[in-house]
């Protein structure tokens, strides 16, 4: 997958949120391993009060409880990187929202922190509108902490747009 400029975002992220005004759908960002990057991106179009509700960066176990209402049985059958994970993140970020579409991201951008089953590199994306049916995605990405990160932002807006 390749790596996304800050161009490359900007541009997605604007074309995103004309989508989402046209919509008439405001977005909540539930993030761990992309640490706001996201909210970031689309906060970075003038205007943006009309398509971005709120944003969360969720990084400790804690954090995605208290925050999201991650179970903490979520948290130690399956791992803050897991499918289930990611899938209660974009639940609780719609629910602690006034937004009608979440996307939530749970991965470890590295350099350390993999392991055989997650390595780095591992991410899991979720996405949800109001009264959905959520999505959950694993991406493998390439590169160091930053490039892992930018993939993570790209694929995250990408699949916002699916959803709309």
């Amino acid at each position: 997958m390749s790596n996304p400029t800050d161009a490359d975002l900007n541009a997605q992220a604007a074309a995103l949120g004309e989508r989402l005004q046209q919509a008439s759908l405001q977005l909540v960002t539930a993030e761990s391993c992309s640490g706001g990057w996201i909210a970031k991106s689309m906060t970075d179009i003038a205007g943006s009060s009309a398509f971005f509700d709120c944003g969360m960066v969720v990084y400790s176990y804690e954090a995605k409880q208290r925050l999201l209402g991650v179970r903490a049985q979520t948290l130690e059958q399956y791992g803050a990187v897991s499918r289930e994970t990611v899938l209660e993140m974009v639940a609780g970020a719609l629910i602690n929202s006034g937004a009608g579409i979440a996307v939530a991201v749970t991965g470890i951008a590295g350099p350390g922190g993999g392991s055989p089953d997650k390595p780095v590199g591992s991410v899991w994306i979720g996405w949800k509108r109001r009264g959905g049916y959520a999505r959950a995605q694993l991406f493998q990405f390439d590169g160091d902490r930053d490039a892992v990160r930018r993939q993570t932002v790209g694929a995250a807006l990408r699949g916002i747009a699916e959803q709309l």
